[in-house]
């Protein structure tokens, strides 16, 4: 079992969220919410307006998401769904915990998988960094889901 923090679409309430719940994909367990001990740039790109991390430790917010105790199924699985390591790699980060639901407290913060990119087009650094994501955020960029692409 490994733990993994989501910021985007996966989140509760996200178009991709469904995902987690499949048991034919393994299985997810969400455990509370948290943020990135360290600040990243988040920020929402392309023709598909994607929520992206990019992998530049220091610069950005502190991204609010949610923990998931998953199985390596379900690590499998979402490897190939966020195209890894092409498109995100997966990498741990330390992410402080705000709420937690899963038994045993783990203190102030965990260990997390998190899907960040560092293959991004240069100009998105310059794009504005968001603490947190919604897809029908205030944002007004709206993400097209995979299955009208």
């Amino acid at each position: 079992m490994a733990l993994v923090f989501v910021y985007g679409t996966l989140k509760q309430g996200q178009p991709n969220h469904k995902v987690l719940l499949d048991c034919a994909n393994g299985s997810a367990a969400f455990q509370g919410r948290g943020r990135t001990a360290k600040p990243y740039p988040l920020v929402i790109a392309g023709e598909h307006s994607i929520p992206w991390l990019l992998h530049l430790p220091g610069r950005g917010h502190c991204v609010l998401g949610e923990i998931y105790r998953v199985d390596e199924r379900m690590l499998g699985f979402l490897d190939d769904f966020e195209g890894c390591p092409d498109m995100y790699q997966r990498t741990k980060v330390q992410v402080e915990v705000l709420t937690w639901e899963g038994k045993g407290f783990p203190g102030d913060s965990v260990q997390c998988f998190l899907y960040s990119t560092a293959t991004y087009p240069p100009e998105w650094v310059h794009l504005p960094y968001h603490e947190s994501y919604d897809s029908e955020g205030p944002h007004g960029l709206r993400y097209n889901p995979r299955e009208n692409r």
